[in-house]
């Protein structure tokens, strides 16, 4: 039965997708934007696969530096592409590969010769990072400069560049850039329980994976993507080599007795063999102990099988997948006046939920498997995880300041 939530205000998205610059206009590189015709670069060629489909002329050949003929063959070469690209993870290449177009869409725009795209000269790119000043975060400028790079260093061509005037232009970018997106909202406990009153967790098997997904992630304080898949077919559909099963979740007692499940996921972002990551069953609604449970008793997925795998209206196992899943978490907070959040609002949530109950910074750091970078810019961000260590208590203080500040360097 599902109830209306009364208690959590609405807030609707804004859905129009044209960003604009700093001076109002429509941001100057479209997504569907594309590329002179160049047999260099296939049309259609998907992001994840630009830096190694988009040839370069003077790539890497079979020629010694002093062009000399070698013994290696065009199979060798082939070799070194398969090898070296692994060098970046599939997101990176993503995020390389839409980088590595707008460059072309740059070059395109000013008529700029394929022999000067590659090996690219440093005026070139400092050409390119002062177009997009202005008109992309910072962070994105620095991403689309390091796929060029990448796609240089895959392909065998030197880049030599200014680095002072790469970095200076870079560094104006980051001044120039346009208003940041609104700051992503986090799961709460209290949002899930809400939630969970849009869900049918009687009935309905996908709504029962979902939930038990989600309080996963939650108490895990994981990435939503280390818990679903991206695709049913293709390369990106489930692996067990790269997703988690059933068999790669067991529980381990303490010798004070208390349980914990622990999830080994075989491949992250961060490492290639694989993390650890673990909950502890809770009070109330979002316990996900009791949501995995049913789970496991309703759709039975196996053991080598997609750990959220769920039961379809036609009773076939289906991998959840992260689009089905936001499908269903949306649809349901619509269902009780719930604002959407992203994704990646989880685990943000999480760690907030982990440091508002008083686990130390270092712990949770480490549970939420965070880069200090990234964890000390996250802790300046959220004025309640602020509050406590701003009151007139200076134990607390001294504890936040070791951990967010740089530091003191001696001379």
């Amino acid at each position: 039965m599902r109830t209306k939530a009364s208690t959590i205000g609405v807030t609707r998205r804004n859905t129009s997708t044209t960003r604009q610059g700093p001076q109002g206009g429509q941001r100057r590189y479209r997504p569907a934007a594309a590329t002179s015709t160049s047999r260099l670069r296939p049309s259609g060629t998907a992001a994840r696969d630009r830096l190694r489909l988009w040839t370069p002329i003077g790539a890497r050949n079979t020629l010694d530096e002093h062009g000399r003929p070698t013994n290696l063959t065009g199979k060798d070469l082939e070799q070194i592409l398969s090898v070296l690209e692994k060098a970046w993870a599939e997101g990176t290449r993503e995020v390389y590969g839409s980088g590595l177009l707008t460059f072309h869409i740059f070059c395109d725009s000013r008529g700029i010769a394929e022999q000067q795209r590659a090996p690219a000269p440093s005026i070139v790119v400092s050409a390119f990072i002062s177009d997009l000043a202005g008109v992309y975060a910072a962070s994105t400028i620095r991403n689309y400069v390091f796929g060029v790079r990448a796609w240089h260093v895959l392909h065998g061509l030197r880049w030599e560049m200014n680095e002072s005037e790469i970095e200076g232009l870079l560094k104006a970018a980051s001044t120039m850039a346009p208003p940041p997106k609104k700051k992503r909202q986090p799961y709460t406990v209290d949002y899930i329980s809400a939630l969970r009153c849009g869900l049918d967790l009687a009935t309905n098997p996908l709504h029962i994976a979902v939930f038990a997904c989600l309080t996963t992630t939650f108490y895990t304080a994981a990435r939503l993507g280390e818990f679903t898949v991206k695709t049913l077919s293709g390369p990106k559909s489930f692996k067990p080599t790269e997703h988690i099963t059933p068999a790669d979740v067991r529980v381990e007692v303490d010798d004070k007795g208390l349980r914990s499940t622990v999830f080994k996921l075989p491949w992250t972002k961060a490492s290639a063999t694989g993390e650890e990551v673990s909950w502890s069953a809770q009070d109330g609604d979002t316990d996900p102990d009791a949501a995995l449970k049913l789970h496991m008793r309703v759709n039975s997925p196996p053991p080598i099988g997609p750990l959220f795998a769920y039961k379809d209206k036609s009773g076939r196992m289906k991998a959840l997948t992260k689009a089905k899943f936001i499908q269903i978490v949306h649809a349901a907070a619509d269902t009780v006046g719930l604002e959407h959040l992203q994704g990646h609002g989880i685990r943000i949530g999480s760690t907030l939920e982990y440091l508002l109950r008083g686990v130390p910074f270092d712990v949770m750091k480490v549970k939420g498997r965070w880069a200090s970078d990234a964890f000390q810019l996250y802790l300046r961000k959220h004025a309640q995880i602020l509050a406590p260590y701003m009151q007139a208590r200076s134990h607390e203080q001294e504890e936040f300041v070791r951990i967010t500040m740089p530091p003191v360097r001696r001379r």
